[in-house]
């Protein structure tokens, strides 16, 4: 009675050597170091740039170790996070911040022999690493307004092209109203709706003898606008998180319209609000013949608006005549033909069909595709009262990122080619779909939590974890004698698979996951005060010490199940349902549950056996 076979202890101990294996890299600190890379695919980090930022961290005095270069990046090691924070002006002063992006880093210093097997420490989230923290809200209403602005022109086409006559439109309130004479021409305007425009809702009125109809967006229709319009701003914060050069950013949504950035390791607030907040634009233009104004005025189809910006070396007629609102998608790839890099782009119906107007009197022309990024430019002005105010104004920053050959009329799909490397064809799609905002969007929330905040937590948390530990071990000791022992051997395998399991899956530990872990080192004993309670019973009820140890392991196992299941599913409703740091402590909680489950009942029930199973004995040490 109370032998293991051998293959539950090898699994025990596989358990034991993989967690031991994988929760090791957690012991080593991480060294403050400073990141360099390219602002863009094409620009690589070679020893040159590396050259010069050590030399000019050698001309001012500050000492560094472990400058390495790899594919696309450079990563230089600190003593301390004073030379650090130091390190990164100079370098980032003495290299070109047209081309690089020197970042705050911390580089591990796990052995290269449990690299290679791996095993990597767990990441900080921000209130551990410290950084900053904003919280936006995306102006849903806006793109909701610029729609029906839209459906009102589509309406007025339409009508002017069935030669509707006697019916208005006019955009009131949020609605359209369409006014029209009779109700037979209202039949025709509600048939021709329903055919043309399937995504709007209409409602039939009278007033004044006119006949009216009211269309408004479906319900369906405005939440699909809405989820685009915040899925756009999600990606365009991700590239721009990108152009501020965090190693581990957080940029994800909360809610129907907030979108969530967390930058671990950034303390400058200001600048990180400027490159998130800005506004941009997509913008298709011609370029400019170049044999004078005279043959100018020829080519262009509207003589009235030939006033030109001079944009990235070429000119460009002024007035776009497709933006970034109309483009659906782009996609990188390759030319079939030449097998050059190429950019797949496609337009919605408006945008396709002003489109191929434009360029089908344009055959082998240029086109340019200009990106107007606006920077937000903040100064100080006296008003009447004379109060100095703040007053922020909106100053553009035009860059053509593409100035192509017309070879044929283009619609709804074409390519953009004449690229020179996939990499800036890839930099290129991602500026056509991410390169603007879908909407505006303001800052609901922001703060700031310094590095030397976040090592407090850290300081402040493992102190926790050991303050719980040392009690949970010596209440089991003093009231369970060698059956705690055997306990406590099992809640300290407990938290090294724990953390193991976290830094295998790359989850993110954060100060309410660290209060999960604490949670767990007390929950991790409930099962062995069930089943060491129940031995106890047994044996005051005079059954054997053999009888009385299987008894309290296979009579608790039931409740054991039914207390960790409940807590497991509250774990996993807490996850789907809350925000970030909800999450890390639902994460930590709920593989918490399952490794003391696991060495709870699987793990002392292995050590109680291997002492007492298979032997006459007479008295427990309980």
């Amino acid at each position: 009675m109370n032998r293991y076979p051998l293959w539950k202890y090898l699994l025990i101990l596989a358990v034991v050597v993989i967690g031991f294996l994988y929760s090791l890299p957690n012991i080593y600190v991480p060294d403050p170091a400073i990141q360099i890379s390219g602002i863009r695919s094409g620009v690589e980090v070679d020893a040159n740039a590396l050259n010069t930022a050590t030399k000019a961290l050698e001309e001012n005095g500050i000492q560094y170790f472990g400058a390495e270069a790899g594919e696309k990046s450079a990563l230089i090691r600190f003593a301390t996070q004073d030379d650090q924070l130091r390190a990164r002006t100079i370098v980032q002063r003495a290299l070109s911040q047209e081309n690089y992006v020197v970042a705050f880093n911390l580089a591990p210093t796990t052995p290269q022999w449990l690299v290679d097997l791996g095993a990597g420490p767990m990441s900080l989230g921000l209130d551990l690493a410290g950084g900053v923290h904003f919280l936006l809200e995306v102006d849903t209403e806006s793109v909701l307004a610029k729609e029906m602005e839209g459906f009102e022109d589509d309406i007025s086409g339409l009508i002017r092209k069935e030669k509707l006559y006697g019916v208005s439109t006019r955009l009131t309130d949020g609605e359209i109203v369409i006014t029209a004479d009779s109700d037979d021409l209202r039949t025709d305007v509600l048939l021709l709706l329903k055919k043309e425009l399937s995504e709007l809702e209409t409602k039939r009125t009278e007033r004044g003898g006119k006949y009216i109809v009211t269309a408004v967006p479906s319900d369906a229709y405005i939440r699909e606008k809405e989820k685009h319009a915040v899925q756009q701003n999600l990606t365009t914060l991700r590239n721009r998180v990108n152009e501020i050069g965090v190693s581990e950013p957080l940029v994800q949504t909360q809610g129907r319209n907030r979108i969530v950035v967390q930058l671990p390791g950034i303390q400058d607030t200001a600048r990180a609000k400027k490159i998130l907040g800005k506004t941009a634009n997509l913008e298709f233009r011609l370029e400019a013949p170049k044999d004078g104004l005279a043959s100018q005025k020829e080519h262009f189809e509207f003589r009235d608006e030939i006033k030109q910006a001079r944009y990235g070396g070429a000119w460009l007629e002024k007035r776009p005549f497709v933006t970034g609102q109309n483009v659906t998608g782009a996609t990188p790839g390759f030319d079939d033909q030449s097998n050059s890099p190429m950019v797949s782009i496609s337009l919605d119906s408006k945008g396709a069909g002003l489109m191929h107007r434009k360029t089908r009197k344009h055959v082998n022309e240029s086109m340019a595709i200009v990106l107007i990024e606006y920077d937000t430019k903040v100064r100080e002005e006296v008003n009447e009262a004379g109060e100095t105010v703040i007053v922020t104004e909106q100053v553009p920053n035009p860059k053509m990122v593409s100035l192509a050959n017309i070879n044929e009329a283009l619609s709804k799909r074409f390519q953009i080619t004449g690229l020179d490397s996939p990499e800036e064809a890839s930099e290129l799609a991602l500026y056509i779909r991410a390169g603007a905002l879908a909407a505006p969007m303001s800052f609901v929330e922001e703060r700031t939590i310094g590095a030397s905040l976040g090592q407090e937590n850290i300081d402040l948390g493992v102190k926790s974890v050991q303050l719980g530990l040392v009690l949970v071990l010596i209440f089991m000791m003093v009231f369970y004698k060698v059956f705690g022992f055997f306990a406590n051997l099992a809640l300290a395998v407990n938290l090294m698979v724990l953390v193991a399991v976290m830094s295998m899956f790359g989850a993110t530990l954060t100060l309410p996951g660290i209060a999960g872990i604490v949670l767990t080192v007390g929950m991790a004993v409930d099962a062995n005060v069930l089943i060491f309670s129940r031995i106890k019973e047994e044996l005051k009820a005079g059954s054997s010490s053999q009888t009385a140890i299987n008894s309290g392991y296979d009579s608790a196992f039931s409740t054991i199940l039914d207390a960790n299941l409940t807590t497991f599913i509250v774990a996993i409703i807490l996850y789907a349902i809350g925000s970030g740091p909800v999450k890390g402590f639902a994460v930590t909680l709920a593989i918490g549950i399952i490794t003391s489950m696991f060495t709870a009942i699987v793990g002392t029930r292995a050590l109680v056996n291997l002492a007492f199973g298979g032997r006459n004995v007479k008295k427990l040490w309980i």
